[in-house]
């Protein structure tokens, strides 16, 4: 008897569920592959985030993926989630603008808040911080501020106001707060040696120092070497001093601690210290100041016109006239400076010599300068000067061919060469500080030293 279709349709659906279909045979094999891959460490397994909730942290954001050979972060090195290494991308996320501003001429903040069309009002609130205001308000041509804002409210601003110091403003909520960073820099003290060749300022070059050492190396010894007249080929000089580097970048010379200067066979030594009441001065390795009661020239001359002689040829009158002096000619309206501490007893015309200012040293030593152009505010008699004070500017007022300032220098009344004159020395160290000097001089002073392979090879 054939069976009935209840019959045949009841054992197709047996067959069905008995035997497998190609969909399933396809996924149970994908899974027996992965499981073989975990087993043997092809693959990594990660857990499924846990659903989110209101109170839940916010999620890290997804790693980047990593060489194998870089091993994971432990929990305890891992950085939080929320922590951002990059200020610019912090900056972007939180919709900032960042804006560099090089300070022009005559530029204040509040001109540079108007161009860029920053608050006003977070201005004023920038200039009530404690200490903030005098930090802001000496901008320099040439310097960069770096500001941060969102529509014209302020975030951040920052400036650095010398080589140690930042200044860095940044927003706390909704208020502005200020902090002084120090900025590090590294200090390397160095030993520079030359022999001038043609001039101080080439030899320093060319030993590979800057000028600013030249300049303060000719300021030591000025009192004892000229070093426009008297600086000859074969002078050779050695300096030690720090140089000032910030993140691995030169700054600038610090000041000259020790140096040595041979001019014409003449050995000079100098010392830096500062005393425990704060004065620093160079001195001698003896301990006497290299400073002298008197400038060598009262001003920046570029050569000198005419020398002291007894029996000169004036320029104008043509007779024979005895030159009391020296003539150091230099551009109009170059600063006169006093040669010593002293007292002006004269300022004025004065036949030949122009316009003139006598000043008053001491009982027995006065000095001279004519043919000036006009006199320095504060120049007039009975005024009390200190060495290096402007008094006037030089001219080519009274008997003169040419601008130059003519400089005499008396003793009881009596002409002296003011480039020959032997000067009156300051005050020496002070007594109370001669042991701490001779100990902080002897290390700088063995710096000066040829090196040890110099003598090696002269022998």
């Amino acid at each position: 008897m054939a069976p009935n279709n209840n019959t045949t349709t009841a054992r197709n659906r047996l067959l069905s569920l008995c035997i497998p279909s190609a969909a399933f045979l396809l996924q149970l094999l994908a899974c027996a592959v992965v499981a073989w891959c975990i087993w043997h460490g092809a693959l990594t397994g990660t857990p499924a985030a846990a659903p989110a909730s209101p109170l839940a942290a916010p999620a890290a954001a997804p790693r980047a993926i990593r060489p194998a050979s870089t091993p994971a972060a432990t929990p305890a090195s891992r950085p939080p989630a929320l922590a951002v290494a990059d200020p610019i991308a912090a900056a972007a996320a939180l919709g900032l603008s960042s804006i560099d501003v090089i300070v022009s001429r005559n530029d204040t903040l509040d001109a540079i808040f108007r161009r860029l069309k920053l608050s006003l009002a977070d201005l004023a609130s920038l200039r009530g911080l404690p200490g903030v205001r005098a930090s802001l308000d000496s901008l320099r041509p040439g310097e960069s501020l770096h500001l941060t804002h969102r529509e014209g409210e302020l975030f951040g601003l920052e400036r650095r106001l010398n080589d140690t110091q930042t200044l860095k403003v940044s927003r706390d909520g909704g208020a502005l707060k200020a902090d002084v960073l120090q900025n590090p820099v590294e200090t390397r003290m160095r030993t520079l040696r030359g022999v001038i060749d043609s001039s101080l300022f080439e030899a320093i070059e060319a030993a590979g120092g800057h000028d600013q050492t030249a300049v303060t190396l000719a300021d030591i010894f000025g009192w004892d070497i000229d070093f426009v007249l008297d600086v000859r080929p074969g002078d050779a000089f050695v300096v030690t001093y720090p140089e000032i580097w910030r993140e691995g970048s030169y700054i600038k010379d610090g000041a000259i601690e020790a140096a040595e200067f041979v001019n014409q066979g003449r050995t000079f030594r100098a010392v830096r210290y500062t005393d425990p009441e704060g004065g620093t001065h160079y001195y001698t390795p003896e301990g006497k100041s290299m400073q002298k009661a008197f400038l060598r020239a009262p001003v920046e001359f570029t050569r000198v016109s005419s020398k002291f002689n007894s029996a000169r040829l004036h320029p104008i009158l043509n007779t024979i006239r005895a030159h009391q002096g020296v003539d150091y000619a230099a551009p109009i309206g170059t600063p006169v400076h006093a040669a010593g501490d002293g007292r002006i007893l004269f300022a004025g015309v004065a036949g030949g010599y122009g316009n003139m200012v006598q000043i008053e040293h001491s009982r027995s030593i006065t000095t001279v300068y004519g043919h000036l152009s006009r006199f320095a505010p504060g120049t007039h008699v009975g005024a009390h000067v200190t060495q290096g004070t402007v008094i006037a500017y030089v001219g080519m007022t009274g008997l003169a061919t040419g601008p130059h300032l003519h400089y005499e220098y008396r003793v009881n009344g009596v002409f002296k060469n003011p480039q020959t004159v032997v000067l009156p020395g300051a005050a020496p160290i002070d007594a109370r500080w001669r042991a701490d000097f001779l100990e902080h001089a002897a290390p700088l002073l063995t710096s000066l030293d040829p090196p040890l392979g110099a003598y090696i090879v002269s022998r």
